[in-house]
C-alpha cells in the first residue's frame, strides 16, 4: 500500500517564488524567502536584547521560528501591495480573513499528528504575556526588515523607496515607544547597513 504524502514543506519551499514590493521597481527583486529569513534573525536579536537588558524571558528560537514562517500565506494570497492593504479598515479586515484561510490550507497539507505544532507558529496564545510581547518583536522585526529594504533600494540611487522609507521609519519610531530592544536595535545595529563591505571591516 503506498504511504500518504504530505505538500506542506514542499509548498512552503515556494515562498523564494514571491516576489515583494510588487508595485514598486526594485533595483534588485526581492523574495519572500530573504525576508523570512532577515525577520526570523531580526527577530531573534530583538528577544536576546529584552532577556539580557530588560528582564525579559522571551523564547528567541521561538521568536526566530515564528519569523520564519510569518508571512507563508503569502504563497496562496500573494504579496498584497501595501497601500492596497491598508487602504481602509474593510479591505483589512477582509485581507486577515483571507490570510487566516490561507494559513489553515497550508497546516491541512501536514499530517493530523504533527499539524498541532505548527498550529502554535502560525496562532497566537492571547493568554501569554510572553508570547504577546514576543510577538510584537516579530511584528517590529518585519518592519525593520522593510526598513533595510527601502534604505538598500536609495543607497542603489533608486527614489521609488523614499516615502516607503519615511513612513516604515515613522511606524517603527511609534513602536519603539514601548518597545526599548528596538530603539536599541536602530541605534546600535540598524547604521551599518549603509555602509559599504570595506567599512563594515
Amino acid at each position: 500500500m503506498k504511504k500518504k504524502t504530505y505538500s506542506f514543506f514542499a509548498t512552503i519551499a515556494r515562498m523564494k517564488y514571491i516576489e515583494r514590493w510588487a508595485l514598486m521597481r526594485n533595483s534588485r527583486p526581492e523574495n519572500l524567502s530573504e525576508h523570512a529569513m532577515e525577520v526570523a534573525m531580526i527577530a531573534h536579536a530583538l528577544c536576546v536584547i529584552a532577556n539580557t537588558r530588560y528582564g525579559r524571558h522571551l523564547d528567541a528560537d521561538r521568536a526566530a521560528l515564528i519569523g520564519i514562517y510569518h508571512d507563508a500565506s503569502e504563497i496562496i494570497t500573494g504579496d498584497l501591495p501595501t497601500p492596497v492593504k491598508y487602504y481602509n479598515r474593510h479591505i483589512r479586515d477582509a485581507y486577515r480573513e483571507v490570510e487566516a484561510a490561507a494559513e489553515d490550507h497550508l497546516l491541512q497539507r501536514l499530517p493530523e499528528d504533527l499539524r498541532p505544532a505548527y498550529v502554535e507558529i502560525f496562532r497566537q496564545d492571547t493568554e501569554n504575556e510572553d508570547e504577546r510581547y514576543m510577538r510584537r518583536l516579530v511584528k517590529a522585526a518585519d518592519k525593520l526588515s522593510a526598513l533595510i529594504k527601502c534604505m538598500e533600494e536609495e543607497n542603489s540611487g533608486n527614489r521609488e523607496f523614499r516615502t516607503a522609507k519615511e513612513s516604515t521609519l515613522r511606524s517603527i519610531e511609534k513602536m519603539a515607544e514601548d518597545l526599548p530592544e528596538l530603539t536599541d536595535f536602530l541605534t546600535e545595529f540598524l547604521p551599518p547597513y549603509g555602509r559599504t563591505l570595506d567599512e563594515l571591516g
